[in-house]
């Protein structure tokens, strides 16, 4: 005989390359919120700068609370994210949380997070800057400031979406959302990924929430944000748009070779 869990089984996916520095920071915030059954994978992207033996140290010191999946290639965070979610959801998450490696997530938002899911109809929360309460470090310049507004009004222009951060990588999820939209296969990558998964979310009629977060610079590292990224994010709510389905299952008219 089964009996059910009291709480909710949460498993936050944390994508790493080259974050030796600032993994363990985050690992000892997680935890620190004690917030029953939570789990932190990270989806180490075979760092040079030995993250992935960071990582399995902070396993070894917590099995129960740490679990490491390496990969040999580096191509996308949202490969990344896609495969730390496929092995949560296999081990039985009931709750997926995404989340940066650098700090500017801020762990103590998590529990309002997986609040709002288990207490509201939503399929998804984001942890949003653009919502009333939400901010961003003083330390962003105007020019980055300008960019990231520019970037959610773009989309949600294209896509209504409806949500105020709509570029947002700090998201709970419930896993049957997850399953719902077909995660797997979804090919979009780099920020363009956290779009199209909002817009299949929404293109079947699921509602995504958001609570206001504090988005902080990064601690430590460099920015991995390329001109390859910007320019599939900026192509990707056009292909959403013009999906043939019109339901966010991936399913497009476009060439093989736009993919």
């Amino acid at each position: 005989m089964t009996t059910e869990r009291s709480f909710p089984k949460v498993t936050v996916v944390v994508p790493t390359y080259n974050e030796r520095d600032n993994l363990p920071r985050l690992v000892g915030r997680l935890t620190a919120l004690r917030l029953p059954d939570l789990h932190v994978l990270v989806v180490d992207d075979n760092s040079p700068d030995g993250t992935g033996d960071v990582a399995d140290k902070l396993a070894l010191e917590s099995p129960e609370a740490v679990a490491v999946l390496h990969r040999t290639d580096k191509d996308g965070l949202g490969r990344a994210y896609i495969v730390g979610i496929t092995r949560a959801l296999d081990e039985g998450a009931d709750i997926v949380i995404q989340m940066d490696a650098d700090l500017s997530h801020p762990a103590e938002a998590v529990p309002a997070m997986v609040d709002a899911l288990s207490s509201t109809d939503a399929a998804a929360v984001i942890g949003s800057r653009y919502v009333p309460g939400g901010s961003v470090a003083t330390e962003w310049p105007w020019r980055r400031r300008a960019l990231s507004a520019w970037a959610n009004l773009y989309v949600n222009a294209i896509l209504r979406l409806k949500v105020k951060d709509a570029t947002a990588g700090f998201k709970a999820w419930r896993a049957e959302t997850l399953r719902k939209i077909d995660v797997h296969s979804i090919r979009s990558n780099g920020y363009s990924f956290q779009v199209e998964m909002n817009h299949r979310t929404v293109s079947q009629g699921m509602r995504i929430a958001e609570i206001p977060i504090r988005f902080e610079e990064r601690s430590a590292g460099i920015s991995k944000i390329g001109l390859a990224v910007q320019i599939e994010s900026a192509l990707m709510p056009w292909k959403l748009l013009f999906d043939r389905r019109g339901d966010g299952t991936g399913r497009r008219w476009w060439p093989a070779t736009w993919r």
